[in-house]
C-alpha cells in the first residue's frame, strides 16, 4: 500500500435530526443524517400502511366488470 494517499480514519459523532447522538468510524469527524435507528419508522414499529384493502376491491369491480363482458360474448358466440 502506498504511504499518505489514503484518508485518516477516526472516530466520528454521528448526529440525527430527532437528537439522537452515537459514535461510529469515518474519515470524517461529525455527520449530519436525518433519519437513524431510533427515527425510522421501519424500526420503531410506526408504519405507515397503505389501503390496500381499497386498492385490492378497486383492481376486481374492473376485473368483475371485464369479466362478464367477456363472458356475455362468448355466450353470444356459442348461440
Amino acid at each position: 500500500m502506498k504511504e499518505k494517499i489514503h484518508p485518516k480514519y477516526m472516530q466520528a459523532t454521528v448526529q440525527c435530526a430527532c437528537g439522537n447522538k452515537f459514535t461510529t468510524g469515518s474519515t470524517k469527524p461529525e455527520l449530519h443524517v436525518e433519519v437513524c435507528a431510533k427515527c425510522h419508522p421501519f424500526f420503531t414499529g410506526k408504519q405507515h400502511m397503505l389501503d390496500i384493502q381499497g386498492r385490492v376491491d378497486r383492481f376486481n369491480k374492473r376485473f368483475a366488470k371485464s369479466d362478464a363482458a367477456s363472458a356475455t360474448a362468448e355466450a353470444a358466440k356459442s348461440h
